[in-house]
């Protein structure tokens, strides 16, 4: 089986990475660490196709330090077990780089088993995740190890990339490949940050393009032919998944209509129509509320619709909802409302009903006729005590200033006589 271009282009120096200029720029930390040959346990964070994998493989070279790999999804205690025992008998060094990909797989048991071998020494230890490490790996193990995180590349970084990788490719096949910067600029969007699906998409348009006179042409036609949906780095149970709910929530929030509409496309571009409607019901409840209730039933119709049609038409009636939500008047005392009487409830605990609000039909005792129906009486209100005694002067609710509440208050203060 041939060997993909990604494998083949892959750097063999820190001078030839792309991108983490955060990490292996001048004077930066990680960049600090391997020229200084100062090589501790390492945990590398961040989505696929980001050069962590690359990096490891250049650590070891550089370092003279020889490499093992095992990935979390596969590789047992046991794995663990066999490199320990190879590592007096095979390495002259006494220890091994263990590279260990997808380390949020394993668990308690192989973790403990890892950090065994790091306090002793014989494993340095460089493990990959494309998950928030303070949630997947156990404290002990975590503290032991720096942690650096990887990010997505920008467009022009993987175009760089594609640009040097068209160079390496011509030099392979002795064939001149011709292209545009829109070419290139499409294959870069496409990919989504991630280099190896970057160069995977670019080798697949050079093998599917004619040969001319000994030119190959990628032209703009068979290229999007090729790409098809631009590659979203979506997790439904990962920081992107709800970094990207926070997003689409925060910029509703903040009446920022395009923004909203933005994270609508990704969220369902990404295929998560489930997410992005519960978003939409909850910012129309919690941060419109009363200052326009009556966009609650609207919202929830522009959800039921969108379910019920399906993509790629649920794409409107959401889009009406979110755009709507974003111009609406925005008000949380509901929300902060019953967080103050949960608040409450969980630090005074359960207060009886008063007598006169009990149910009298109940077979209980401590009961009184005593309740004021309020639509005996004028404006259909009449003043008596609701609250238990302790949490008798207790205010849950403040009105909030936009026009329906202010009514809503002019109104019952006239009636209460305030």
């Amino acid at each position: 089986m041939p060997v993909p271009l990604s494998e083949r282009f892959r750097p063999n120096s820190i001078e030839n990475i792309i991108g983490q200029k955060h990490l292996l720029g001048k004077n930066k930390p990680l960049r600090k660490l391997i020229s200084n040959n100062y090589i501790t346990n390492m945990i590398f964070y961040g989505p696929p196709g980001t050069g962590k994998t690359t990096l490891a493989k250049i650590i070891s070279k550089k370092s003279g330090i020889p490499i093992k790999f095992l990935n979390g999804t596969s590789a047992s205690s046991s794995d663990i077990k066999d490199i320990l025992k190879d590592i007096d008998s095979l390495f002259s060094s006494n220890r091994v780089l263990l590279y260990l990909d997808e380390i949020q797989y394993f668990n308690k048991k192989q973790q403990q088993l890892l950090l065994e071998a790091i306090e002793q020494g014989r494993i340095i230890l460089i493990a990959s995740t494309t998950e928030n490490p303070s949630f997947y790996i156990y404290n002990a193990l975590l503290s032991r190890c720096a942690v650096f995180e990887f990010k997505l590349l920008s467009v022009n970084e993987i175009k760089e990339c594609l640009i040097s990788a068209i160079k390496f490719v011509e030099n392979e096949i002795n064939c001149k490949i011709i292209t545009n910067d829109n070419t290139v600029q499409s294959i870069a969007i496409f990919s989504g940050g991630d280099v190896r699906k970057a160069l995977n998409t670019l080798e697949i348009c050079i093998l599917t393009s004619d040969t001319l006179n000994g030119i190959k042409n990628l032209d703009n036609e068979s290229t999007y032919s090729i790409l098809g949906k631009v590659n979203i780095p979506h997790d439904r149970n990962g920081n992107w998944h709800y970094d990207t709910l926070s997003a689409f929530h925060k910029s509703m929030r903040g009446s920022d209509a395009n923004a909203a509409v933005y994270y609508l496309a990704t969220l369902l571009e990404s295929g998560d129509i489930s997410s992005a409607c519960r978003r939409i019901l909850m910012c129309a409840c919690e941060d419109v509320g009363l200052a326009y209730p009556q966009i609650m039933p609207i919202v929830k119709s522009c959800v039921d619709i969108a379910l019920q049609v399906g993509m790629p038409e649920a794409r409107i009636p959401l889009s009406n909802a979110v755009i709507l939500i974003c111009n609406s008047p925005k008000s949380n005392s509901a929300y902060k409302a019953i967080n103050s009487a949960i608040d409450d409830l969980n630090k005074i605990g359960f207060q009886e009903v008063p007598n006169h609000l009990k149910n009298i039909n109940c077979e209980k005792t401590n009961k009184d006729s005593s309740y004021l129906y309020p639509h005996d009486y004028n404006n259909h209100w009449v003043k008596q005590n609701y609250l238990p005694e302790k949490i008798l002067n207790n205010v849950y609710y403040i009105h909030g200033k936009n026009k329906n509440e202010i009514a809503f208050k002019e109104y019952w203060d006239k009636i209460k006589g305030k």
